[in-house]
């Protein structure tokens, strides 16, 4: 008889369920649980890693070329996307080696077709001292066309791509730009009076984040009557093409004028804001027969309609001085003004210290190595002029 205490299986062992048992089944049941989850961390890794890599990729194009259409997630502009991107620590060394690119800006104070030329000079100058576009600086280029509105726009779009240098070329445009910065450094490339117009403390010791090369002084403004004079001896009445706004420009016809009482002439300003102003006031000098013009504008209609100021002084039988060669070599008779060529040839040098480390304070404001002189004796011959041998003589130019 078995006792209240007994195992109904005498012969066998109690089944006892120890630790390594209960080890073993957890083992048996988690294994396959273990293996899906390192399999889908694996695979989470590697779609991390393609992600990561993708976007790097993505952010290093957007940030070599600029382009809007390079932008992910809406954003509208480089400097959004990048601060978007600045808490990614797999992203941000990338971006921080494109960043290390300077980033020039030029805004240039002409149409593209006539600006081209002196573009091409300050691209060819900044690739020799090892500025190129896309490999070692990003260049951004903008016209401002002598229209105000175009100068704004392009101010806008260039301040927001955060250069590290701008460089620009007439008052116009430096003049709006200090409007808009004080702290990024500025180089112009042809400017008449910049410590009259508020640009610099003084030619030798600019100060603040502004420097360049001047055009010409005052002292050529009458020396533009007298080369008209010597080419056109009846000339009695002559018009001056100047921007009413520019300080520089109301300076120069100021200088002309202190020469006209020796030379005999009479002096009619010509505004240049729109080119239906200037077409009236040139008709008026011309109905006289013995008129001439003067052009030292570099802004408003003078700029956007230089082609039409030439084609209405050979209309109109005008013998014209203008300030700037290229007038002369697309139909105008005679010009006296710096060498642009060499002047953005310096503009580039100067643009090369800064980027190196000088500071445009420190940089003197430079007035033009020399002066050319450029006849077209198809025009004059046009206007029945015979232009005198001592001018030919001293002439850095002349086209035939």
């Amino acid at each position: 008889m078995l006792g209240p205490h007994a195992s109904a299986f005498a012969d066998e062992p109690p089944t006892r369920s120890t630790h390594a048992d209960r080890h073993d089944h957890r083992s048996r049941v988690t294994a396959p649980i273990v293996r899906h989850l390192s399999e889908l961390k694996h695979s989470a890794a590697t779609m991390l890693e393609t992600v990561r890599t993708s976007l790097n990729l993505l952010v290093l194009r957007f940030a070599v070329t600029g382009r809007t259409s390079e932008m992910p997630f809406g954003w509208t502009n480089r400097r959004t996307f990048l601060a978007g991107l600045s808490s990614s620590a797999a992203a941000w060394p990338l971006v921080a080696r494109a960043r290390e690119m300077p980033r020039i800006a030029v805004l240039l104070n002409f149409d593209e077709k006539s600006g081209h030329p002196l573009l091409s000079v300050l691209l060819q100058e900044l690739r020799r001292t090892g500025w190129i576009d896309g490999e070692t600086a990003h260049i951004y280029v903008r016209w401002g066309s002598g229209d105000p509105g175009k100068i704004r726009k392009a101010i806008g779009e260039l301040l927001a791509l955060a250069p590290d240098l701008i460089i620009t070329s007439s008052t116009p445009p430096t003049s709006m730009l200090l409007e808009a910065t004080h702290t990024i450094p500025i180089v112009f490339g042809s400017i008449v009076d910049p410590v009259g117009s508020g640009f610099v403390d003084s030619l030798s010791q600019p100060g603040g984040n502004v420097t360049g090369f001047i055009n010409y002084e005052y002292s050529i403004g009458p020396k533009w009557l007298e080369l008209l004079k010597e080419v056109a001896p009846t000339v009695k009445r002559v018009g001056i093409l100047r921007d009413p706004t520019n300080v520089a420009e109301i300076g120069m016809l100021g200088a002309i004028q202190t020469a006209g009482p020796y030379l005999g002439v009479e002096f009619r300003p010509v505004d240049t804001r729109t080119f239906a102003e200037i077409e009236r006031s040139i008709s008026m000098v011309a109905r006289s027969g013995d008129g001439g013009l003067i052009i030292t504008s570099g802004s408003g209609a003078a700029v956007t309609r230089r082609d039409r100021i030439i084609e209405l002084a050979a209309t109109l039988k005008l013998p014209a001085v203008y300030s700037d060669r290229g007038y002369v070599l697309e139909g105008g008779l005679l010009s006296y003004g710096p060498d642009r060529v060499d002047q953005y040839r310096n503009v580039a040098s100067y643009a090369d210290r800064i980027l190196r480390g000088e500071k445009p304070a420190a940089l003197p404001v430079q007035a033009p190595m020399r002066l050319l002189t450029v006849v077209n004796l198809k025009t004059a011959k046009a206007l029945g002029l015979t232009v005198p041998h001592s001018v030919l003589a001293r002439a850095d130019e002349v086209i035939e």
